[in-house]
């Protein structure tokens, strides 16, 4: 059985690189919880984006003489002293309907600037590089006992891999062989209870992302329209409850200013079109953006920013109660840099993940420190009442 279903993961992931959406592995045995369930959409802006020009602090009367021309002067006010990027207007919207918060300077809990290590950090959970071969919103997904989750892109994330099974829906829609394809996978495993309920499960949740678009292919820039076929995979009974999501191209090494404004104004369309999408399960929903660290407080020579430790996490969502930062805020003094040159951390970003499994997902203390986060009772969630 192991090897058959190694072989139908490599089958599958070459076959969404080859542009069929086919690699999805179905919830087999799971309970679905009685009446409407909470939702979570975890984002994860990978190449380190950088906190200081999405939340921006502008009463720091270091903020300025630090970020030199990279410095964010027409932010969108939040509270405590910070503004949000203006290419973020529909989070600042919803911040002003009390569905936005922020923590303004988290990290991962070891100090490193590599993506591929800090990445693994992020996404394994535990204390420090690859002490974990899974992720630990699998073994949340364990934890609750029945929630179903779901990974958008060909490849599912290690946030999400595990012993929990799951399905992945990547956008880009059929080629012209795939219902031959679906045909032989069917034959294949006609003797074989569990991979054929698994490729049944896939096939509705391909059918799930066409209804009522007519269509599963996505154009490259309808990034909204992205959000609301996500949306699409979440709504109902049968839909997703937990769902995490990749946005590349945060790393701006050069030309910040214009690339962040491009992500930025993606990353706010992505979450308009899970809000519009969602209908009235918005108001159990929350979504949580996360990055694998920050960047340096001051500018290189070619308008960007190298990388850095501490940055920006933020949530949106109906299910959020209105508040404002979630942490504190260490200043930019020349002595309250880390190494002198990185925003320093306040806060473990595994404390704010606590806070949502716990109060919005239901996680148990005992599970959140031993399972989902190894070794981690001494960083309690990182604050009540978010929900």
């Amino acid at each position: 059985m192991t090897r058959s279903l190694d072989l139908t993961r490599r089958f599958l992931l070459g076959a969404s690189a080859a542009g069929v959406s086919l690699a999805f592995a179905g919830q087999t045995g799971a309970q679905s919880a009685a009446g409407p369930r909470n939702k979570l959409v975890v984002v994860i802006a990978r190449g380190a984006m950088d906190g200081l020009s999405v939340i921006v602090p502008h009463e720091d009367a270091n903020y300025r003489p630090l970020r030199g021309a990279l410095a964010i002067e027409d932010s969108l006010p939040l509270s405590d002293g910070f503004g949000l990027h203006p290419s973020l207007a529909g989070l600042h919207a919803l911040h002003g309907q009390g569905q936005m918060r922020f923590a303004a300077a988290v990290a991962i809990p070891v100090r490193v600037r590599s993506h591929f290590d800090a990445q693994d950090v992020l996404e394994n959970g535990g204390e420090g590089l690859r002490q974990q071969t899974d992720g630990w919103l699998n073994r949340a997904l364990a934890a609750t006992g029945g929630l179903k989750g779901l990974s958008i892109g060909a490849q599912t994330p290690l946030i999400l891999r595990g012993s929990t099974a799951t399905s992945s829906w990547a956008p880009g829609g059929k080629t012209g062989s795939e219902g031959r394809i679906a045909s032989l996978l069917q034959d294949l495993y006609v003797e074989d209870r569990l991979l054929a309920e698994n490729l049944a499960a896939g096939l509705q949740t391909e059918a799930q992302a066409m209804a009522m678009g007519g269509d599963a292919r996505l154009a490259r820039n309808d990034i909204a329209g992205l959000g609301q076929a996500i949306a699409r995979l979440m709504a109902g009974p049968d839909g997703a409850d937990v769902v995490a999501l990749s946005v590349d191209g945060w790393d701006t090494h050069a030309r910040q200013v214009s690339q962040l404004q491009a992500r930025l104004t993606g990353l706010d369309q992505v979450v308009s079109g899970l809000r519009t999408g969602l209908g009235e399960d918005w108001s159990r929903t929350v979504v949580v953006i996360a990055t694998e660290f920050g960047r340096t407080a001051r500018a290189n020579g070619t308008g960007g920013t190298d990388h850095g430790t501490g940055s920006a996490m933020l949530m949106a969502g109906g299910a959020l109660k209105p508040g404002g930062m979630i942490g504190d805020w260490p200043t930019l003094n020349d002595n309250r840099l880390f190494e002198a040159r990185d925003l320093a951390p306040t806060a473990d970003v595994r404390s704010v993940f606590k806070a949502v499994l716990r109060d919005h997902l239901g996680v148990g203390r005992a599970a959140l420190e031993n399972s989902v986060f190894p070794a981690s009772a001494g960083q309690a969630p990182s604050q009540e009442g978010l929900f």
